[in-house]
């Protein structure tokens, strides 16, 4: 089919081409593993491999060495994921015969499915604990709200919550519980940036490597906003607070080894310029708009390199936006990172095939790599736009809505970037179709659906279906169990729904945002056996990498 022939395009600026430097992507069909039991083999069958390639032709030999050094600081975060996300892994894996349960363990981090809402795949195996290994497992919420007035401490991003010897919470810095861990990502990042010859990755990785140690990251997340013409780049760090579903509290270790495409990244950085256009046309009052976005921003593509910990653990993101500090966003705005080799992965081998059992034939044309590289680009632009601290005196929107902040954010992030590109669109800064955009989103929302509603980025794409579907933006043929936008709703709804999150966002309430994921945060049964379809149909659910020093050719 024509789609299926779909060059890799240059986003939608005029005058773009194919980057003639574009590696052909290897990708098989399912994954599999040889001795698998059938059982093992039909989980393994949700993901597709993909080998993480990029063009190093132009790297210098202190170069090629800085990746290698960052791999290994990349391997540490692992090891610290491991036990943030269940504990003694390699104990659990050393107990299961089946090759392919333990590879389905080890993508996993856990026992546990995150592309079925955290299901228990093992024998004996009970549910995930929402605050992971975080926290003691038997703790309380009500027991740790207590605790946590008298002492700070056990609220922070960087630090895992335990009993001391007389059974109370006390909270251990990240630096020090793990210690080993840490010292090793931090040297091996000084050694490499003592390699470095761009002076902004110079400073960012030795500030990195004192950040580490210290669990204080403000002053590292300025200087990687600062960097402009490094080549190299590596996000390292406890970053992401999904993890932690008890409270949203506890940040994650994980990685990414990044390679800049300056060609595209030139084409994309002027979009960072426009931020406080963007801020002041959002559909609420200006109570809910009135701070201000950093417009030091940087907007670029990238080549994935390695992933690892949280970011490589079950469904694999496609788009960066960092750093996550509300005071840095103010100062200095943020970085949006598409990750062009991963997303090509996911378009042409999960996002086009949903199309074709779920879109309306006739609306086939409008899926994109354009609209769906657009769409992901101004996902990360719009989470630095809206406020960060309520308005009603509730501290930031993080701490006022706890576990529920990332589902809020994801899905804020999700519409208000379809806001932005109709609006762009009018204004004659982007050129494109909207009903592209339109019908790409709506066979987004499918694919990511099915990350399951243990996901904050499934949960979101669930309620924004439903929302849609109360306005009309979308019909459903019965007879052929295909969907069709309906444009002139679908800017409605989209614009109704950017309102309504970012209302929730700013007045900080927890109720009535519990409330809001209740109410549309529900999978009919129809939705369902259309999901159902999709997994007949053999589509993967997401990609699992085939990664390291001796793909990239570094050994």
């Amino acid at each position: 089919m024509r789609r299926y022939l779909l060059l890799f395009a240059l986003l939608l600026l005029p005058a773009c081409e194919t980057p003639e430097t574009m590696p052909e992507a290897s990708l098989d069909t399912v994954l599999t593993v040889p001795g698998a039991s059938p059982e093992a083999q039909a989980l393994l069958r949700k993901y597709a491999p993909f080998r993480l390639e990029a063009d190093l032709s132009g790297l210098s030999d202190n170069q090629r060495r800085i990746l290698g050094l960052l791999i290994e600081a990349a391997r540490e975060m692992d090891a610290i994921f491991k036990v943030q996300a269940y504990g003694n892994l390699d104990s659990l894996l050393a107990t299961i015969e089946d090759p392919g349960l333990r590879r389905f363990v080890e993508i996993n981090y856990g026992p546990w499915d995150r592309l079925d809402g955290n299901r228990p795949f093992l024998e004996g195996v009970g549910p995930k604990p929402p605050g992971a290994n975080f926290y003691p497992p038997d703790m309380t919420r009500e027991e740790f709200e207590v605790a946590a007035a008298e002492n700070e401490a056990l609220r922070s991003l960087y630090t895992m919550v335990r009993r001391d010897a007389q059974g109370r919470l006390v909270a251990i810095p990240y630096h020090e519980f793990f210690a080993p861990h840490v010292r090793r990502a931090a040297e091996l990042l000084r050694q490499a940036a003592e390699l470095a010859e761009d002076e902004g990755l110079r400073r960012y990785l030795t500030l990195r490597a004192e950040a580490l140690l210290t669990d204080d990251y403000y002053e590292s997340d300025r200087a990687w906003l600062d960097m402009k013409t490094n080549t190299i780049d590596v996000v390292i760090g406890p970053i992401e607070t999904y993890e932690d579903q008890l409270f949203g509290y506890k940040a994650a270790a994980e990685a990414f080894v990044l390679l800049k495409d300056r060609a595209w990244s030139e084409r994309l950085g002027r979009y960072a310029t426009l931020l406080p256009e963007l801020q002041a046309a959002l559909p609420v009052p200006d109570a809910y708009k009135r701070e201000q976005p950093g417009t030091d921003s940087d907007l670029g593509a990238y080549d994935a390199l390695y992933y690892a910990g949280d970011a490589n653990a079950g469904a694999k993101t496609i788009a960066i936006n960092l750093p996550n500090d509300e005071r840095v966003q103010l100062e200095k705005g943020t970085r949006r990172l598409q990750l062009k080799n991963v997303m090509r992965a996911k378009f042409e081998k999960i996002l086009l095939p949903i199309a074709d059992v779920l879109i309306a034939e006739d609306q086939r044309t409008h899926i994109t790599f354009d609209a769906f590289f657009g769409n992901t680009m101004f996902h990360e632009v719009a989470h630095g736009l809206g406020i960060k601290h309520t308005i009603a005196g509730r501290g930031t929107v993080r701490e006022a809505l706890r576990d529920l902040y990332t589902t809020m954010e994801e899905g804020k992030a999700d519409v208000l970037g379809l806001y932005m590109v109709t609006w762009l669109i009018d204004r004659g800064e982007w050129e494109a179709d909207p009903m592209d955009h339109y019908v790409t989103f709506l066979a987004g929302i499918f694919r990511s659906i099915r990350f399951g509603a243990a996901s904050a980025h499934g949960r979101a794409n669930l309620i924004r279906f439903n929302f849609f579907k109360e306005q009309g933006a979308f019909t459903r043929d019965a007879a052929t169990g295909t969907y069709r936008v309906v444009p002139e709703r679908m800017q409605a709804a989209v614009a109704a729904l950017s309102e309504q999150i970012l209302r929730l966002q700013g007045d900080g309430d927890y109720a009535a945002t519990a409330a809001f994921i209740e109410r549309y945060g529900q999978m009919d049964d129809t939705l369902r056996a259309d999901l159902a379809r999709i997994q007949q149909a053999g589509i993967p659910v997401d990609i699992v990498f085939i990664q390291g020093p001796e793909v990239l050719g570094l050994e």
